[in-house]
């Protein structure tokens, strides 16, 4: 991926990035969204109520045994047109920061994850609602949503508060 369109605010910093790959995935299928530009997407996944398409692979069809009871899941995504040098972001709307500290696509990795709500599921394709990225993204992975387990009530940011500042 080219990121001669992506430039650096001031403030940002880039790193070096590795010369090669630790590990491969396979990607299970499509996401198709109403969205074609970065601008367009909604600054987090809970900010639209647009049903979207996750287009799984056929030969993964044996894989949504179950997935139907769903109310909720996590989808995996690679967030394919995204830098992946930047340490410091600077986000248009907000302070300077570390990338790990951001829910950024910028990042080493572009893997996004979203809880999202189920619709209905027809063969290969679940509609969903709660993503926020890119028509034609890369899917990496489902996953059932357990409130039980998945939730955390009393989690924290403290930036996103005014705390650490």
């Amino acid at each position: 991926m080219s990121t001669a369109d992506h430039s650096i605010r001031p403030g940002e910093i880039a790193a070096a990035l590795p010369d090669n790959f630790d590990a491969g995935i396979y990607f299970i299928g499509r996401i198709r969204t109403p969205w074609t530009r970065r601008s367009e997407c909604p600054r987090n996944a809970r900010g639209s109520d647009a049903v979207c398409t996750i287009e799984l692979d056929p030969r993964y069809a044996a894989a949504l045994d179950g997935v139907a009871t769903c109310t909720h899941l996590v989808v995996l995504y690679f967030m394919d047109q995204a830098r992946r040098d930047l340490v410091v972001q600077v986000p248009r709307h907000g302070a300077r920061r570390g990338t790990f500290a951001l829910r950024s696509p910028v990042r080493p990795n572009p893997i996004a994850m979203s809880v999202v709500r189920l619709v209905r599921v027809e063969g290969t394709a679940l509609s969903v609602i709660g993503l926020d990225c890119l028509d034609g993204t890369p899917l990496i992975d489902i996953k059932p949503y357990f409130s039980s387990v998945d939730s955390v009530p009393d989690a924290v940011v403290g930036w996103s508060k005014g705390e650490g500042e």
